[in-house]
């Protein structure tokens, strides 16, 4: 079992207040606001890093699901866009759409598809999330590159 831990402190109140979410025993420090979540403000947001952790397990889970199909990709970019939208007095998060483009030598486009749609459901962030409606649109890009 793995245990994973982010922090998160802010100063002041609401509107005016910031903050830092750290991640990780490395400490990565992400600042954050009213402004970075509900306007156009510099910084991030939870929302952000929801779909950043949701895009990266994705991506992984797409990756291994490809590998035990004897299909290991070349490369793999997954992207969530996280909805957030006001709902009754609070915000409610009721969409995550993901996307991924990969690029797997020798699959037919209707295998890389079902896989893809498993992995969704597998995903341990897709499970998580699942109060969410998750959407997912899967590319298989050809094998050259531009």
């Amino acid at each position: 079992m793995a245990i994973r831990d982010a922090h998160a402190v802010w100063e002041s109140n609401l509107e005016h207040g910031k903050g830092t979410i750290t991640l990780g025993e490395k400490g990565l420090e992400i600042p954050y606001s009213f402004q970075s979540r509900f306007e156009d403000g510099s910084g991030s947001n939870p929302e952000e890093l929801v779909g950043g952790a949701h895009a990266g397990c994705y991506a992984m889970a797409l990756a291994h699901a490809l590998g035990e199909a004897n299909h290991p990709p070349v490369r793999i970019r997954a992207s969530a866009h996280v909805h957030l939208e006001k709902s009754g007095d609070g915000f409610a998060i009721p969409k995550i759409e993901l996307e991924a483009e990969a690029e797997v030598p020798g699959i037919d486009p209707e295998q890389f598809e079902e896989i893809a749609q498993a992995a969704k459901q597998s995903c341990p962030l897709s499970k998580l999330l699942s109060a969410a409606d998750i959407t997912l649109s899967a590319s298989l890009l050809s094998e050259q590159r531009a």
